[in-house]
């Protein structure tokens, strides 16, 4: 449905921003139509959380609850790049249990499940086993002047596949230091997990999912040797633009 949209495959697309800064085109809405309609048919005792349907709290009640982006990294995709893909999770307790990743124009089908493990196109994924810190491939356009002893890799538009990247050994370390939304990574981070990476908050703490308020202050996504440096590289940094964390 998507490919059937995407300007990279000759096809004319209608797009427009939701708010300056923030794309949206036909295609994420048709295939979040899709999937809210196929998902919740699957279980309709399931909650439903997604970039491009209007929150309802009904889903706090449920026990299980979809968290899907329709189509992550939109600009690729608007541009004709193949670095977008559709997430999908389903949540309980808090924590995904199921996630799942499509990435057509690149071929690729990332699943993983909790307790089970993680595979790209049927092959389990190993995540980056790097030991030191410094020399780290990040997927970036750039690095910020402290951060110069880190190596930049590809950068896909999507955050889920420069997610998948740490969980495939294809990189070492995904940072963010912005507010974003549970859509965006519950299932790569899932993903990544049961690869065998570090995953938390821009704090080093654990993300839980389907909350009244579906944002969580950064992320970190790395090898796990790896992880607790991150988290020290960037404290002073996560603690000036979101305040200190509570408890600290």
């Amino acid at each position: 449905m998507a490919m059937g949209r995407w300007p990279g495959g000759g096809h004319v697309l209608e797009s427009w921003d939701k708010e300056p800064g923030s794309p949206v085109s036909a295609a994420d809405i048709e295939v979040d139509n899709f999937l809210r309609r196929e998902l919740c048919d699957l279980l309709p005792s399931a909650g439903w959380l997604s970039e491009e349907t209007v929150d309802h709290p009904e889903r706090l009640g449920r026990g299980l609850c979809w968290l899907v982006d329709p189509i992550d990294g939109t600009r690729d995709f608007i541009r004709g790049r193949t670095g977008w893909s559709i997430s999908v999770a389903l949540v309980s307790a808090a924590r995904p249990l199921i996630g799942m990743l499509s990435a057509p124009a690149r071929g690729e089908e990332w699943f993983g499940i909790a307790g089970q493990g993680s595979w790209r196109n049927g092959k389990r994924l190993q995540a980056s086993q790097r030991q030191e810190f410094s020399g780290a491939r990040v997927p970036a356009d750039s690095l910020p002047r402290e951060d110069s002893d880190l190596v930049t890799v590809d950068k896909p538009n999507s955050i889920a596949l420069r997610i998948a990247m740490v969980a495939a050994g294809e990189a070492d370390l995904v940072a963010t230091l912005r507010w974003g939304f549970e859509w965006d990574i519950a299932a790569a981070t899932l993903i990544a997990r049961e690869a065998g990476a570090g995953v938390s908050d821009a704090f080093g703490a654990p993300l839980v999912y389907n909350k009244r308020d579906p944002r969580a202050f950064g992320l970190l996504v790395s090898a796990p040797a790896i992880h607790r440096a991150a988290v020290e590289r960037l404290a002073e940094r996560a603690e000036a633009l979101a305040g200190p964390r509570r408890g600290a």
